[in-house]
């Protein structure tokens, strides 16, 4: 597994959800379900453009994403058998592709993430993903398929609910560079090394901690990559570069202005004896994931793809403070709410 990171304290004081009924008829809920619906639909249609086709995902099976940065899977006895809610239905798009190369979801996700995750707004219990997959895609390919997703929906949202963004405060100045700047990027050192830089401790062998990840945010204009993880960051399905061994072919994308990560992503490993030895390498017990590996056996495509969080992307459009004022039924970590 991932070592767990350091979540920080971005958020030390963030408010927390009024009691359901009330949230529900918040102004600020409303106006945030308004654009989550638009950038929805401006998602599918962008995808649907380039070909991609929409399926339905799962939401249990015998094994769930190992990938989790710290959170657990929820077990369900499904027929006597232990299996899990999906954390992410990640193996579910690879083996897809045998059928449909090139797939999307709109996926919900749920993780059981630390307590102590709760104060930093960027995180929920139960979440979405537009989950994207494509066969035969290089990190590169999918890279610019995200950027273009991304201001694709921002372009929609902006001409279609103006009036909506500029009442919760946002202002089309700061989505200027977005729309029409080419997005940078820098690698994993490189992100450390500016971190280190201003005294900030990053571990250079792990994911980049939710206090550094803020602090990039912060300085750009822009949303940027951060590409070529370290393995063992990550799950045993991102690629390791076959000419920089303990380099992954991954990458996230970060929004601007302190939000974050919106998307993460890679090239996926589809060798079944390197997903084999890759899962052991990761303290992960191959019998676990038999009918993965027994369609890997039979061949899985070679692919590309990446997950864009659906909550944090309505955040960022919106400027509101934390996930749960974008989501109609929030779960926080640690809380038990209905």
């Amino acid at each position: 597994m991932p070592p767990t990171e350091d979540v920080g304290t971005t958020i030390t004081n963030a408010p927390q959800p009024a009691p359901l009924g009330e949230h529900l008829r918040s102004p600020s809920l409303g106006a945030a379900m308004l654009v989550q619906q638009e950038a929805l639909y401006a998602a599918r249609e962008f995808l649907r453009s380039r070909g991609f086709v929409e399926l339905l995902p799962p939401l249990v099976g015998p094994v769930t994403d190992p990938g989790g940065r710290g959170a657990k899977a929820l077990d369900v006895d499904y027929y006597g058998e232990p299996y899990k809610l999906m954390t992410s239905a990640i193996l579910y798009k690879q083996a897809s592709l045998r059928g449909f190369p090139k797939l999307f979801y709109i996926a919900p996700n749920l993780r059981v993430e630390p307590p102590e995750t709760r104060h930093t707004g960027r995180h929920l219990v139960e979440f979405h993903q537009i989950d994207v997959e494509m066969a035969g895609a290089s990190r590169a390919d999918v890279m610019e398929i995200a950027a273009e997703l991304l201001r694709h929906v921002t372009a929609r949202v902006w001409e279609t609910l103006p009036e909506v963004l500029s009442g919760l405060g946002r202002d089309p100045l700061a989505f200027a560079e977005l729309l029409t700047g080419k997005f940078d990027a820098c690698t994993h050192a490189e992100a450390v090394g500016r971190l280190r830089g201003h005294g900030h401790a990053q571990s250079a062998d792990a994911e980049i901690d939710w206090t550094g990840e803020e602090a990039l945010s912060r300085e750009a204009d822009r949303p940027f990559f951060i590409t070529d993880y370290p393995k063992g960051s990550r799950g045993f399905y991102d690629r390791e570069d076959p000419d920089r061994p303990g380099v992954l072919r991954n990458f996230d994308l970060i929004a601007h202005g302190g939000f974050g990560e919106l998307v993460s992503g890679s090239e996926r490993e589809s060798d079944y004896a390197t997903v084999v030895t890759r899962m052991r390498e990761s303290g992960e017990n191959p019998a676990k994931y038999e009918w993965y590996l027994a369609m890997a056996r039979e061949g899985i495509p070679a692919s590309a793809g990446f997950g864009m969080g659906v909550q944090r992307l309505v955040r960022f459009l919106t400027g509101l403070d934390a996930l749960w004022q974008v989501s109609a039924y929030p779960k926080l970590p640690g809380v038990i709410a209905p």
